[in-house]
């Protein structure tokens, strides 16, 4: 990923209903479905022992569920939509882990914004996404919706406003 890629930091008026992005892929290793096993200190074999993974119908370890869901929001953010507008992530909703993702894996997230509302505090404004994990085989392993709260034009002019 390029750092110095500059950030397009939509705000809500920004936002077109409908509109669809792609990530970049990344490709899931082995080493990454360990880090997020020691970090989350869930060990649970089929993530971290190829051997017991196999026995259990897998080609390799495979990912945790939340490893995707957090794969997904670490690929949308290298879009740097919302760089310097996003306030909070408001939840996931309707989280289906669909297909195993298997070390080895080329993953990319495709998404769309579906839904937005005002606040009553005018400086910001909620935008629903949908979203889907797609392997190399476009076949989708995770799917949801995710809520953020991010900056309006007029909340955007001054980022010292009240939460």
């Amino acid at each position: 990923m390029d750092t110095a890629a500059a950030s397009i930091n939509l705000r809500y008026e920004d936002i077109a209903l409908g509109a669809e992005f792609e990530t970049a892929a990344h490709t899931v290793t082995e080493a990454d479905i360990g880090a997020f096993a020691d970090v989350t200190r869930d060990h649970h074999p089929l993530h971290v022992d190829t051997a017991y993974a196999r026995a259990r119908g897998f080609p390799a370890v495979i990912g945790h569920g939340l490893f995707g869901l957090s794969l997904m929001e670490g690929l949308k953010s290298e879009l740097k939509l919302y760089e310097e507008t996003s306030v909070a992530s408001l939840g996931w909703d309707e989280v289906r882990f669909t297909a195993p993702i298997v070390a080895g894996d080329s993953l990319r997230v495709r998404f769309r914004f579906v839904e937005k509302r005002p606040t009553r505090n005018p400086d910001r404004g909620i935008v629903i996404e949908t979203l889907d994990l797609v392997n190399q085989r476009d076949e989708v392993v995770t799917a949801a919706r995710h809520t953020s709260l991010i900056l309006t034009r007029q909340g955007a002019r001054d980022p010292t406003a009240a939460t």
